[in-house]
């Protein structure tokens, strides 16, 4: 795994989502109630609205402009007007540091 350091697990609020950029690629990283940290394409795919200013709830973080809510796990959309899912990246956590590799998605 390639993995780029994005920022520190202890920099990451629980259920809030992180604007960050790998290469240019925006990502919403996620650390969840269970303290799993996820990291799926920041931009909805309804439009062009970034989804970590959205709201996490559960394993789910809603876009805030439409309220289409995109499984942190999958990148699914769970609802519209939303219907195509957002990339899902792998996270690894190395101490306090989390690194994601945009070059390893997830299977949705």
């Amino acid at each position: 795994m390639s993995a780029t350091r994005v920022c520190s697990f202890s920099e990451l609020e629980q259920d809030e989502a992180l604007r960050v950029e790998v290469d240019g690629t925006p990502i919403s990283v996620v650390r969840d109630s269970n303290d799993e940290v996820h990291a799926i394409g920041d931009t909805c795919t309804h439009g062009d609205i970034s989804l970590s200013e959205g709201f996490v709830e559960g394993d789910t973080l809603e876009c805030w402009a439409h309220g289409s809510a995109f499984s942190l796990r999958t990148g699914k959309p769970l609802n519209l007007p939303a219907y195509e899912p957002v990339p899902v990246y792998a996270v690894q956590i190395d101490g306090d540091d989390v690194l994601i590799d945009i070059n390893v998605k997830k299977e949705n």
